[in-house]
């Protein structure tokens, strides 16, 4: 006589993998009953999924970011999937945040795949999932920040996230991490400022701007001067304390932080986006 699955036993399973509910139907019929077996049969579904689609482009998913309870140390990380679609599923968002959460306890991305979720680690759960959803779902990126306080800021769909670290805990903080995050988050500096920008970039930028002036027959004697005023715009433009702030257009973001607290600096950030 055939095994025939009562429904509180295929929920269980739906409940446990997040499979559809006629994939666990099947599974628990393929295992008699036999609850175990019937997970084994979709993670091995899942395994067989993951191989086939091993070589597709996972650019779509969902990027959080994530601080710990004194404001000291923060993550940002993407999981990533292979549309639009799946990205925008309530139950692929909530998984990203649970991944998020527990990241904050996981000094790199290897360490958070291997990390415990709920009698499986985080790489079977990704495994189990790719089954499940039939896409790539994998942890893109993985950006982890330590400081005297941080705060987080996450775009409207979860394409873009940055975390933004303070030199103090001071009134008021909260709300200039926040704002400064956005600001990471909009308008993508760099670095810092001048002094964490790479040489590798400054030579680069010099050498296009000095090709550009001698293109326009500048004479070689001022080329030096007027690189120096085009290298202090660019560190205008591109580096996060000088750059103009996105809400009062006439201040610099250093400018914003310090009417908050005269004492107050941004020491760091970091920054993950998909788009």
């Amino acid at each position: 006589m055939s095994y025939t699955p009562v429904a509180a036993d295929v929920a269980k399973l739906r409940n446990q993998t997040g499979a559809g509910m006629m994939d666990c139907k099947k599974a628990l019929v393929e295992a008699e009953g036999d609850f175990e077996k019937a997970v084994d049969i979709l993670r091995k579904k899942g395994q067989k999924v993951a191989a086939n689609r091993a070589d597709r482009e996972s650019s779509e998913g969902a990027v959080i970011a994530r601080v710990n309870e004194d404001n000291t140390l923060g993550v940002v990380i993407s999981l990533n999937c292979e549309t639009d679609f799946v990205a925008k599923n309530e139950a692929f968002i909530e998984l990203a945040y649970e991944f998020a959460e527990m990241a904050i306890f996981a000094a790199t991305k290897e360490e958070l795949l291997a990390t415990d979720f709920h009698g499986m680690t985080v790489a079977e759960k990704l495994i189990e999932q790719t089954g499940v959803i039939g896409e790539k779902i994998e942890i893109g990126a993985f950006e982890r920040i330590e400081g005297p306080f941080l705060g987080a800021y996450i775009h409207a769909g979860n394409k873009i996230a940055a975390i933004t670290s303070l030199s103090a805990k001071v009134d008021g903080a909260d709300e200039v991490a926040k704002s400064v995050s956005m600001q990471v988050a909009a308008m993508n500096p760099i670095a810092l400022d001048e002094t964490r920008v790479s040489q590798e970039t400054i030579d680069k930028e010099l050498e296009i701007e000095r090709e550009l002036l001698v293109k326009e027959g500048k004479p070689e004697n001022i080329i030096d001067n007027i690189l120096k005023g085009k290298m202090q715009k660019f560190y205008k433009d591109n580096t996060l304390v000088h750059q103009s702030f996105i809400k009062d257009g006439s201040i610099s973001v250093a400018d914003y932080v310090k009417s908050v607290n005269g004492d107050l600096k941004v020491t760091g950030f970091v920054r993950v986006s998909l788009t």
